[in-house]
């Protein structure tokens, strides 16, 4: 049995390589222990309490602090043996590689967890959270940049010469897209300034529809007609935004024309009358109702109530049921619409002549 023990394979023994191999799975099954036993009861503790960076914590122990383990325990079982100096380069390499991705992805963790902690306070905090893909997407771009760098400078590699080169094609780029830059330098503004949000209802120009998706360069809105518009975020950040998100209230002025050949009575009789008929419903708060003017067809009444409520729906429910109670009442009482008219007066030339000859006697 030593003499099985004190063979030699590439420069180590048989027990050599037991001892290794001992000491890695000796390793991986107290890992497997902690991860199951003591790290599933401290998730189950963390779960009861209102923080959640507790959560974060045992989290980012199963996701990241658990491969480590696992890599530190293959590295130092290995490191035992006797290596030439290519295999120590090649698991120094793989281990570097493997590190510096967790330490990556742990710091992209810990800025996602942050941000979301920072948003989520923040009113409606829940839709806000939901529109982090694209932020995050340059934060890890960054991240992962900076730890590529950060990787050929452990490796031995001179990095100066990298940035050089990466920040002479970075104005390159810049100079051949500035379009796309200002699109996403636009995005960061209506990210963190936020004039419309994913599901508001809101106008630019002559186009008009509810915010679908907002990102890197451009934002969807889906119209009230079904199709998808698309806007650059540099127009939108350029134009101005009717946001109807905000509004509690909605104003509505309409106006109404009688004929000329109304009674006074029934003239005055009309404005309590739409008083009236605005009062009877609901959500509405009435302001006035007035006979503003007289238009060239018709005497005109103009009426102003308020509909406590921004769904556009209800607002067309309301002002149709007053239209048909003013249909109802003018028609009870003989009121007739007036629509544009005009009269024509026509003069007998002729006989207007006939008229003004002098009759001699």
């Amino acid at each position: 049995m030593s003499d099985f023990l004190n063979r030699v394979y590439f420069e180590n023994t048989v027990q050599s390589y037991l001892i290794s191999l001992g000491f890695i799975l000796i390793g991986f099954i107290l890992i497997r222990f902690f991860k199951n036993s003591v790290l599933t009861r401290v998730a189950r503790l963390t779960q009861k309490t209102s923080t959640s960076i507790d959560n974060f914590l045992v989290e980012s122990i199963a996701r990241f602090g658990v491969p480590a383990l696992y890599i530190t325990v293959v590295y130092l079982g290995l490191n035992y043996l006797v290596l030439s100096e290519r295999a120590f380069k090649i698991i120094q390499f793989a281990t570097i590689v493997a590190v510096t991705i967790l330490v990556i992805r742990l710091l992209s963790s810990t800025i996602l967890l942050m941000l979301r902690s920072y948003i989520h306070r923040q009113e409606n905090g829940e839709e806000k959270v939901k529109q982090l893909g694209g932020i995050m997407l340059i934060i890890n771009i960054v991240i992962w940049g900076l730890g590529f760098l950060t990787l050929l400078d452990n490796l031995g590699y001179d990095v100066t010469t990298v940035i050089a080169g990466l920040g002479i094609g970075g104005i390159a780029i810049a100079l051949a897209a500035q379009n796309i830059l200002g699109d996403l330098f636009n995005y960061f503004v209506i990210f963190f300034d936020r004039p419309f949000e994913v599901g508001d209802f809101i106008i630019i120009d002559d186009k008009l529809g509810v915010v679908d998706k907002i990102g890197i360069k451009t934002t969807r809105l889906k119209s009230l007609s079904g199709e998808q518009l698309v806007f650059a975020n540099s127009d939108l950040t350029n134009s101005r935004i009717h946001n109807y998100k905000q509004m509690q209230q909605r104003r509505v002025v309409f106006k109404i024309g009688v004929i000329y050949q109304t009674t006074y009575e029934l003239v005055q009789e009309i404005p309590n009358l739409l008083k009236r008929i605005v009062e009877e419903q609901e959500p509405v708060r009435f302001d006035r109702a007035h006979f503003s003017s007289y238009g060239d067809s018709s005497l005109d009444f103009e009426v102003v109530y308020y509909v406590m409520s921004s769904d556009y729906n209800i607002y067309m429910d309301i002002q149709q049921r007053i239209n048909l109670r003013i249909f109802q009442e003018f028609q009870q009482r003989a009121i007739e619409f007036a629509y544009p008219t005009r009269t024509l007066f026509v003069v007998n030339e002729e006989q207007e002549k006939s008229d003004t000859i002098p009759i001699r006697p």
